[in-house]
Formats: structure tokens, C-alpha cells, sequence
């Protein structure tokens, strides 16, 4: 498997915590050097290990935003 590279750049807020210590976090993240995107996924402590994620552009974490607000929880 390639290397994956990533640099989170702003560390926006965590989600849940289970009971192994691993966190899902929201991020902007750049990953293999590209612009940075808002990267939701469960990190180990450390941030040494990760789980599968969603990333998600500006434009799109706005629609998810707006989704989200019409919903009825």
C-alpha cells in the first residue's frame, strides 16, 4: 500500500470518544500535499492510526451543513 501523507491544519472539533481511546474528529486535513478539505474519521490516540473517513469540500460540507438543519432530530 502507497504512503499516505496528511497534515491536519486546523483541528475543528471531537465528535465521540470510544471506549479504546479512539476519537472521531472533524479536520482540515491536507492530504499528499493537496488543498486542505474537511476530513471527518476515527483517529487512534496520538493520531498514529486511522479509520475510514469522509472528506469533504467546502461546497459540500455546506450541503451536508444544510441537509442536517432540515432534518428533525
Amino acid at each position: 500500500m502507497a504512503d499516505i501523507k496528511y497534515e491536519i491544519k486546523e483541528s475543528i472539533s471531537n465528535i465521540s470518544e470510544s471506549g479504546k481511546g479512539w476519537t472521531k474528529e472533524l479536520n482540515l486535513i491536507s492530504w499528499n500535499g493537496r488543498e486542505p478539505k474537511y476530513d471527518l474519521r476515527d483517529w487512534a490516540p496520538e493520531h498514529e492510526k486511522m479509520g475510514k473517513g469522509i472528506t469533504l469540500s467546502q461546497e459540500e460540507l455546506k450541503s451536508l451543513r444544510d441537509v442536517l438543519n432540515k432534518m428533525e432530530l
